[in-house]
């Protein structure tokens, strides 16, 4: 197995220059949607070592736009790490000197893994707008076969944030024997109407794309930039908070004249165009839409008429459980919704709310608290082991 190189810079505290792998599975993968795929590929990261006894691996999971490559870098010449590098690497909150942290993109995505930008082998030409349905249960699914091609029969913990939470929380559930602690941050156990809302926009706008073309936008030679565009803005004002905005933007003007209203662009407008055109050249609208459905799909107490306590009953994993205050698009309200279900299960549960100014974005980025709960917590993970 491939291990990251040494640190570009040990100050950093990066894990250095690491390298993708892809594992393949041939056998036919049947989904919740009762579709079936013929097998599929997962593109996946590892950054530190695997113990004796195969008891120190960590499992990150990504949220919406992210991917599997999480911590160091591709190449000497890359401007910016992986996309939580500020939490994994060497004396970090996820420390890669104590753990075999692996990072995957989720069936579905269009970073390598086997999704929508895929060729269909039956028809030879990209899945597209045909790639079945897939959820955060299929995406644990996989992630369990990935873990076996590993040799992993149990992780230490698995952890996420927002989607990825989301995603630790279904692997307590599913797969209770092979996880001893669940680390869920920023998350919710069903997205609230107001977060299902903003999703249908994000994906109106990209339909409404005219170079959307009803989703078979490649065989058209096209790309519905401006929808994903619109989309990506939308989001990620939800992800930030006021206080964030005003704090980095104000009403400071990037060009023109406000006193005469001639050609007039405020600070705020110039970053969500840069930050909604940099997405839109590296994301597969189709890969949006599937993943803001699995985002809404997401409801683990549905099949025990809505009692969460029911369905986590069945967890042997311990749990910590993270949010933030200024995040109005998974409030701490949400989280306390997880504990509270978790107290009345009399499960083993940690909770903290950080008080960080970034909204929901808070847990992609340093703060000294989150970092001290967080690193903390995982340090006496390490110390118990994966039998802790």
């Amino acid at each position: 197995m491939r291990r990251a190189s040494p640190s570009r810079s040990p100050a950093e505290g990066s894990i250095g220059l690491v390298e993708p792998r892809i594992a393949h599975f041939e056998e036919p993968f049947e989904l919740q949607c009762r579709e079936t795929l013929p097998g599929f590929d997962l593109v996946y990261e590892t950054y530190g070592e695997l113990d004796e006894i195969r008891g120190n691996a960590v499992l990150v999971c990504h949220a919406l736009s992210g991917d599997h490559h999480a911590a160091g870098y591709h190449s000497p010449e890359d401007a910016k790490p992986g996309w939580w590098d500020t939490c994994i690497g060497p004396g970090k909150p996820i420390d890669t000197t104590k753990f075999f942290v692996v990072s995957l993109n989720n069936l579905g995505g269009c970073n390598g893994s086997t999704g929508p930008r895929t060729v269909d082998p039956d028809i030879g030409e990209p899945y597209g707008e045909r790639f079945p349905t897939v959820t955060v249960k299929d995406w644990v699914k996989s992630q369990a076969m990935l873990a076996d091609v590993l040799g992993i029969s149990r992780f230490a913990a698995v952890i996420g944030g927002s989607l990825g939470g989301m995603q630790a929380l279904q692997w307590a559930i599913d797969f209770p024997d092979r996880i001893a602690h669940a680390v869920v941050i920023a998350a919710a156990a069903k997205l609230s109407a107001q977060n299902i809302a903003f999703n249908e926009i994000a994906r109106q706008a990209i339909q409404a794309d005219p170079e959307f073309h009803e989703g078979r936008y490649h065989q058209a030679n096209a790309i519905p930039r401006k929808g994903l565009m619109l989309a990506r803005m939308v989001g990620h004002v939800t992800y930030l908070s006021d206080d964030s905005m005003g704090d980095r933007f104000g009403r400071e003007l990037k060009s023109g004249d406000i006193g005469s209203a001639q050609d007039v662009q405020f600070q705020v407008e110039s970053y969500l165009h840069y930050q909604g055109t940099s997405f839109s050249e590296r994301f597969d609208a189709n890969t949006y839409l599937l993943m803001t459905r699995a985002l809404d799909y997401f409801d683990p107490a549905l099949e025990f008429e809505g009692d969460l306590v029911r369905v986590l009953a069945g967890t042997q994993a311990k749990f910590l459980v993270l949010s933030f205050l200024s995040d109005w698009r998974f409030s701490p309200a949400r989280s306390d919704e997880i504990v509270d279900a978790l107290i009345e299960a009399r499960k083993d549960v940690v909770s903290a709310k950080i008080d960080a100014p970034h909204g929901h974005d808070s847990f992609l980025l340093p703060n000294e608290r989150y970092f001290d709960v967080l690193g903390g917590y995982l340090d006496a993970v390490a110390r118990g082991g994966s039998s802790t």
